[in-house]
């Protein structure tokens, strides 16, 4: 691993644990195994590097979901894809994904902008699959946005207490939590295997993670 790869997996595993503002150079530098002063020719800023991993974690996501609901008329294939792909993507990069979650509030005003515009854009995914599900009269909820935050909030769950130690598979969870947001959005159909095994190599693909061992 090189000193910047180094710094950015400290910087992720650091902000995702202590949060960004509990974090200081020191303990990067310290987790990293450098300097301070070799820390930031790595690094520019804190808040750069934070920006770095929360858009990088972004426009994966947003290109994962991108190649995996290309081609889909269906609201009810492109929801149980995104429930599934969020909650892949959450359990595969847990640290990466929290700091997403958790530290937008940390940013600078330009920063947050960019960010959030980013974060918009992912979720505008969802929202158009509940606005032509509920068109197409396969979904019913009366609140569609609030659905829709309640949703991701359930699946974004994932990256804070799943471990592939556990008794669940991987691609159980998934299948779970797309029958679990179906049954919200009042059409309790199951989730396909050719739907799931799709999930999972768009992911291995974005993330570049070995699929064939369940990450």
């Amino acid at each position: 691993m090189s000193s910047a790869e180094r710094v950015r997996a400290a910087a992720v595993k650091l902000f995702a644990t202590k949060g960004f503002h509990g974090t200081g150079i020191r303990d990067l530098a310290q987790e990293a195994e450098l300097s301070s002063a070799t820390l930031y020719h790595y690094m520019g800023t804190k808040e750069d590097l934070l920006v770095e991993i929360m858009t990088t974690s972004l426009h994966r996501l947003i290109d994962a979901v991108a190649k995996a609901t290309a081609g889909s008329d269906d609201p009810v294939v492109r929801m149980r894809t995104l429930v599934a792909l969020h909650v892949l993507a959450h359990a595969a990069q847990p640290g990466e994904t929290r700091v997403v979650d958790n530290e937008v509030d940390a940013l600078s005003a330009p920063a947050r902008a960019r960010v959030v515009a980013l974060r918009d854009e992912y979720e505008q995914f969802w929202a158009k699959a509940i606005e032509d599900g509920t068109a197409a009269n396969v979904f019913h909820t009366a609140q569609p946005a609030v659905t829709r935050l309640a949703l991701l909030e359930m699946c974004s769950g994932v990256a804070r207490w799943y471990s592939p130690k556990g008794p669940l598979k991987l691609e159980d969870l998934a299948t779970h939590y797309a029958e679990l947001a179906l049954r919200a959005l009042g059409h309790p159909v199951a989730m396909r295997a050719h739907d799931l095994r799709q999930c999972l190599e768009v992911v291995a693909q974005v993330w570049d993670l070995p699929v064939q061992e369940g990450f």
